[in-house]
């Protein structure tokens, strides 16, 4: 059995999205040190607040008010913060329902540790420095003994001055891959320039990149089958966003590709034709990277185009 191998992987990308009226008041509300919440059909205040009933789906628009002081509804502590993280010290999630509020509001609060935290505790916001109209306006929570806000929150029209109409929400995960024993052989095979999938020892169809497992069957597959290096664009689409990081001009061509012998298509960049002539059943052929141990594109090998017969179960 062939060593499995692990790697350190990163998924990030900014999220953007618009903002209705709901949401944009609550945004806006944060940057000007004030904190509104919706009331539901039931007459409870939701914080933060939504667009749409969650019982009875009816959209919501009667705005409060709610005071910035609350109660600690459940907590966890986290001893080791990890990058933009709200604090760079340790901290506790807190579920807060603030007063005059309904439902709680999950954010960070600051204490010296996990003993000075308590379900029921008082607290109340701090406001960041800087405040651009995010939930990061609130710094954290700090520990308060001071009075109760008011139990009955006002009515507020949620009109500002220059309100937030979108925000950029950045998403990252960090984790260790582990491909497993099927795609550890099919990787190691990829430093050799070779392409190898698996055979399902029922259907005895060739998976590629393999699985392990049959996904049509769900039995487990071991024969390892070499496929290719020649292929057949089975459908493709045309990339006009340049991606971060990623040294490609655009347009380019991102296609699913049958390789000869396979039974399932993978992705692959095509290349060395002008986008506008690539096509289904387009003939291809690895390129690959210098030094590196997968296919940098492929790109027409000048055969006749396949018959749409022989590869339209992998459309």
């Amino acid at each position: 059995m062939p060593d499995v191998l692990s790697a350190p992987l990163v998924v990030e990308f900014p999220f953007t999205r618009s903002l209705g009226p709901v949401q944009s008041a609550f945004l806006t509300g944060l940057r000007e040190r004030t904190v509104l919440g919706v009331r539901a059909d039931d007459g409870t205040v939701l914080v933060p607040p939504v667009e749409y009933d969650p019982v009875t789906a009816n959209e919501l628009g009667d705005l409060v008010e709610v005071a910035p002081t609350g109660t600690v509804t459940t907590w966890a502590w986290n001893p080791s913060p990890r990058r933009d993280q709200p604090l760079d010290t340790p901290f506790a999630w807190v579920l807060v329902r603030l007063d005059g509020a309904g439902t709680a509001l999950l954010h960070v609060l600051d204490a010296p540790g996990p003993d000075a935290v308590r379900t029921g505790m008082r607290v109340r916001i701090r406001w960041a420095a800087n405040r651009t109209g995010a939930i990061t306006d609130i710094a954290c929570f700090e520990p308060y003994e001071g009075e109760p806000g008011p139990s009955e929150p006002a009515p507020h029209t949620g009109e500002f001055t220059d309100p937030v109409t979108g925000i950029v929400a950045p998403a990252r995960l960090d984790y260790v891959h582990t491909p497993g024993r099927a795609q550890s052989a099919y990787i190691k095979a990829l430093e050799e320039r070779r392409t190898v999938g698996e055979r399902c020892p029922s259907c005895r169809k060739v998976y590629v990149p393999p699985r392990g497992a049959c996904p049509t069957c769900g039995v487990a597959t071991a024969e390892q089958v070499e496929v290719g290096p020649r292929g057949t664009v089975t459908t493709f689409c045309i990339v006009n966003i340049k991606a971060k990081n990623l040294d490609i001009e655009v347009p380019y061509v991102y296609a699913h590709i049958a390789l000869d012998g396979a039974d399932l298509a993978l992705h692959g960049r095509i290349a060395g034709i002008p986008y506008d002539q690539v096509r289904m059943g387009l003939r291809v052929e690895p390129v690959w990277s210098e030094g590196a141990r997968h296919v940098d594109h492929y790109r027409p090998t000048g055969e006749p185009d396949a018959d749409y017969d022989t590869y339209k179960e992998l459309v």
